[in-house]
Parts: structure tokens; C-alpha cells; sequence
């Protein structure tokens, strides 16, 4: 993001900023769309649920993943202006609900809709039975989350050995199982976890036919990595992989999802934050910014995620640490960034700040999170 335009907004709308360039989040799509053409794209509207976000993917021609009623309200209201019979068919088209657990309440709010939504366990089933007999289900299976940024599998994902009797349990309630989903964890560069994750669902694909099932969808979920850095694997070639492997093994009809969150909005947002306090510490230069890991920089506590600060002024550097401004010693950005000697009330700026970041800022100690600015909407 150009850097007079960054500093322009600072000085306008003052600090912390989270500043969203939309041009970004539309050639992130298109860039999805190319490489993988097979695959509908539904937005992990978990990543960032701003609702700006969520309007210009849906414009582009996304389809959405959501986790809580709340991101399900979020999509539905796109759908104001269309007409009634696309607005029956808008939640089988846009939307599933893709948390494997929910709330007796959820479902009693989703039934209506007649909602797509994952399941995993013999408990979900009754209680889906019971109280959103509507929906149409997707079993989610627990695959390899062998060297990803944030494992998934300990915590939803039904064992390969139980997956088509869940099916035909789910049937035998009289629900549909529609197909098989999947996570191979967040910030995936391991693209073997893709491949065995594939050849697990053909296998169920196979054993769930030979007993009766027809299966018409795969969902392989998000894990699709954002280019944080040199070390990340291009997406073109994951891509390449992914694709030789689901032609292979999944031929046509079957409908093919998937649930990039990270990949679409990492490099679409940059964060800016001013300097109000510096100290030497250990004969160590520290600075307190704005902004910090209760806001902005959340990603350092929840995501297993460092982004990195740079200044806008043109000095020689050395190794600082940068704190937020809370009152709370966990509020650490970083022991390690390299900036040079910078006056109170200078700005500092991080990018590729825009996934689970800005979604899990809090109002702690009463600092508010940072303004949301959009650009070419």
C-alpha cells in the first residue's frame, strides 16, 4: 500500500488505522478463481467479518463459510435484493455453516433457512435431528495438519474408521448427508496435507457408495497460505497439486468447495499505529505504540502470527521491542523488530495484517480498537 496515502489517513483520521484496500481482495479472488477454477470459493467470513469485506466478495461471486449466527446474519443480509426464488436457493448457493458443534439455539435459528451445515459426532446428529430436521449435512473428517501454522484436527473431525457409519447414522434420522468435508490447518505449507487428506475422502466416497451413499459435494476447507513471506510456498504451485489430485479422484458432478479466509485477506490490510512512548530498557530501545496484541496485533497471541513494523522514516535501524498500551505485560508485539530512533508521535506500519486480526481486537483497559478505513471500494 502506497506510503503517502498510508500517512495521508493517519494524519486525517488519526491512529491506530486498519486500512483495507479492496482492489487487493478482488485480485485475491481472481488469483483463487485462476488457479483452481474447479472449486466455488466460500469465504472463511471467520478471518475477517467486516461486513464492507464481506459485500465485495460477495460481488466478485463468492460463496461464504460461516461459524456463528451472527457471521450467518452478515452474508443473509446481502440477499435482501434478489429475487424470491434466489433468495430460497441463496443459502444452498452461499452459504454453509461450517462449525462441526453448535448450539441447540443455532439450529433452531437456522432451521428456517433450510441450512447446509458439518457435523462430526453422534450427538450432533440427534440434536440436528431434533431441532434443524431441515438442514442438508457435510460430515467433516479429521485429516493430517502436519506443518501448519494452527492445527485443527485435535478439536473437530471424525475418525476415517467411523466416518460412513456417521452417514448412515445421520440417515438413519432421516437427514441427508450431501458430503465430506475437511481442515488441514491454518497457513498450510505442507502440501502433502492436502494430497492424503484427498485420498481419505475418496476412500469414504467409495466405502459410502458401496454401502448405499451417494455423496455429491467436497469441501476442502481453508488452510490455503498467505504470502507473509519468501519462505511460503507460491500458490500456483499448491494449486497444481491440489488440482492433479481432486481430477484424479473426484470427477465430475461431484461439487468441489473450498474455504480460503487467510489467502483472500492477509495482504489486503495494512495497520498504522503511532508512537506514544519510548524507553531504554536493558540498554535496550522500547517502544509503546497504540495499538497492540488486545487490537490489531491480536494475531500474536492467537494466531501463532509476527507481523512485523517498519517506519516511514529512512534511518538506520537497530533491534527494539514494541509494546501496545495497555497496562498488561502480555500486550508484547515484539522483542525483536528492527527500526530506527523515532520521535513520540511518529507513525510506525505493519502489512499483511488483514486476517484474524482486526476480527479479534477487544475494548480492554478501555483503548478501543483501531478505525477501519476502506479504499477503492
Amino acid at each position: 500500500m502506497d506510503h503517502k496515502t498510508l500517512l495521508r489517513l493517519a494524519k486525517t483520521h488519526g491512529t491506530p488505522l486498519f486500512v483495507v484496500d479492496h482492489k487487493v481482495l478482488r485480485e485475491n479472488y481472481l488469483q483463487f478463481r485462476k488457479h483452481m477454477p474447479r472449486v466455488q470459493v466460500y469465504f472463511a467470513v471467520k478471518a475477517n467479518s467486516d461486513p464492507e469485506i464481506v459485500k465485495t466478495f460477495y460481488e466478485a461471486g463468492a460463496s461464504f463459510d460461516v461459524a456463528s449466527v451472527a457471521e450467518f446474519l452478515t452474508v443473509h443480509a446481502l440477499i435482501k435484493h434478489l429475487p424470491a426464488k434466489q433468495r430460497q436457493d441463496f443459502i444452498w448457493d452461499k452459504i454453509i455453516y461450517a462449525n462441526p458443534i453448535k448450539a441447540i439455539e443455532t439450529l433452531q435459528q437456522l432451521d428456517p433457512y433450510k441450512p447446509l451445515v458439518t457435523y462430526d459426532n453422534h450427538e450432533e446428529v440427534v440434536k440436528i435431528a431434533r431441532y434443524a430436521p431441515h438442514s442438508g449435512l457435510v460430515l467433516r473428517l479429521r485429516v493430517p495438519n502436519t506443518g501448519s501454522m494452527v492445527e485443527l484436527s485435535s478439536k473437530f473431525g471424525a475418525l476415517p474408521g467411523e466416518a460412513v457409519d456417521l452417514i448412515a447414522f445421520a440417515h438413519n434420522n432421516k437427514l441427508v448427508v450431501e458430503g465430506l468435508s475437511f481442515h488441514v490447518g491454518s497457513q498450510c505449507t505442507n502440501p502433502q496435507n492436502y494430497v492424503q487428506a484427498l485420498h481419505l475422502a475418496a476412500s469414504i466416497f467409495a466405502e459410502a457408495k458401496s454401502r448405499g451413499f451417494d455423496l455429491k459435494l467436497l469441501d476442502i476447507g481453508g488452510g490455503f497460505p498467505a504470502h507473509y513471506d519468501a519462505t511460503v510456498p507460491a500458490f500456483k504451485s499448491l494449486a497444481k497439486t491440489i488440482n492433479a489430485e481432486l481430477d484424479r479422484l473426484f470427477p465430475a458432478p461431484i461439487e468441489i468447495l473450498a474455504e480460503p479466509g487467510r489467502f483472500l485477506v492477509a495482504s489486503a490490510a495494512t495497520a498504522v499505529a503511532k508512537i506514544i512512548g519510548k524507553a531504554v530498557r536493558g540498554g535496550k530501545l522500547c517502544y509503546y505504540l497504540d495499538d497492540g496484541v488486545y487490537h490489531t496485533f491480536s494475531g500474536v497471541i492467537f494466531d501463532h502470527c509476527q507481523y512485523h513494523l517498519q517506519s516511514f522514516k529512512k534511518a538506520p535501524t537497530q533491534l527494539c521491542s514494541v509494546f501496545g498500551p495497555t497496562c498488561d505485560a502480555l500486550d508484547t508485539i515484539s522483542l525483536a523488530e528492527q527500526l530506527p530512533d523515532l520521535d513520540l508521535g511518529e507513525y510506525v506500519f505493519s502489512e499483511n495484517i488483514g486476517a484474524y486480526s482486526a476480527a479479534s481486537s477487544t475494548s480492554f483497559n478501555g483503548f478501543p480498537p483501531a478505525k477501519v478505513i476502506h479504499l477503492n471500494q
